[in-house]
């Protein structure tokens, strides 16, 4: 039944497919000024060093066709049908509520597959799915906000991280240091009370104690390049500063991100490795979720509690 088909726009970032398409993401990024050669030059060389392009494509659709199963599996009130809206790519957020009401979808739920919620960089996704549901007459929505609580979510990353840290041996656990990052904003969204560092916070301080680590840190990565100071310390950082003080091992777990992509593969797997090398750490990293069964568990289980909510559409 119509009445009974429930829309999902699962919102991303995006990423180029190929390395010629990268200028032209460059340039959205950018608000349509085209990138200098120099800085094209840099962004490709960063592509090339994780094997040529990102997998996040591969990934996000992986994701998402999990998703759909799993929700059409466990929830027999609904149908579900589950749609990707992105930021710099096609498809963007506009196209999918566009396409959302040509196949008759009256109601949606919107998601930001980020688990953290700040007003300053996610909430631009589910206001840019709004305002195209508003201007089309399309589907009534609903935002998930937030939902990195979710216990599969926690889990996931806490089996994965005391793997890693059971793994070291016992005398070197004591100067093994896990620093939780996530992608810093500009520092100004603390003057506006923005709630996301604060997820960060209370996230990895879920993980840490469901896996029992005694030793945590907080640290921000991928920082960009306007000049107004960004939240920190920057992870490049940390990492030096955790030397100075004695600590001979790290463990990367950057909580903010859901899949291998240029900001874990490139900023972490090779700035940070490289960094951690030179100065004689060790660098460890849990596997990023991607698709697994846990990971698409926890979004499921956002979706449904969304869905049962009483609340007002568009809020």
């Amino acid at each position: 039944m119509m009445e009974n088909k429930i829309g999902l726009l699962v919102m991303a970032y995006g990423t180029p497919g190929s390395l010629d398409e990268v200028e032209s993401y460059y340039t959205h990024i950018r608000g349509g000024r085209k990138p200098s050669p120099a800085m094209l030059s840099e962004l490709i060389h960063r592509y090339e060093k994780i094997g040529g392009i990102s997998p996040l494509a591969r990934i996000t659709r992986e994701q998402i066709d999990k998703l759909e199963t799993k929700l059409n599996q466990v929830n027999s009130s609904f149908s579900f049908k589950v749609y990707l809206g992105q930021k710099h790519v096609f498809p963007f957020i506009e196209d999918a509520v566009r396409q959302m009401k040509e196949d008759g979808i009256q109601k949606a739920i919107t998601l930001v597959l980020a688990p953290h919620y700040s007003s300053y960089s996610s909430e631009s996704y589910h206001e840019r799915a709004r305002e195209e549901s508003k201007k089309i007459n399309g589907p009534s929505i609903m935002s998930i906000r937030s939902w990195y609580k979710e216990p599969s979510f926690i889990t996931y990353w806490s089996q994965e991280l005391k793997n890693i840290y059971t793994g070291i041996p016992k005398e070197e656990q004591e100067k093994n240091m896990v620093i939780f990052t996530a992608h810093s904003l500009p520092q100004r969204i603390l003057e506006l009370a923005d709630p996301y560092p604060e997820e960060i916070m209370d996230n990895a301080k879920l993980i840490a104690e469901q896996a029992s680590i005694p030793y945590y840190d907080i640290a921000w990565q991928s920082a960009g390049r306007s000049p107004e100071p960004w939240l920190g310390p920057d992870i490049l950082e940390k990492i030096r500063l955790l030397y100075k003080e004695g600590y001979t091992s790290i463990i990367i777990c950057p909580i903010g991100f859901v899949a291998d992509h240029l900001e874990v593969l490139y900023d972490n797997d090779y700035e940070c490795c490289n960094v951690a090398k030179e100065l004689g750490i060790h660098y460890f990293r849990p596997a990023m979720p991607n698709a697994q069964d846990e990971f698409i568990d926890g979004l499921a289980s956002a979706v449904l509690k969304k869905l049962l909510e009483k609340g007002e559409p568009n809020e």
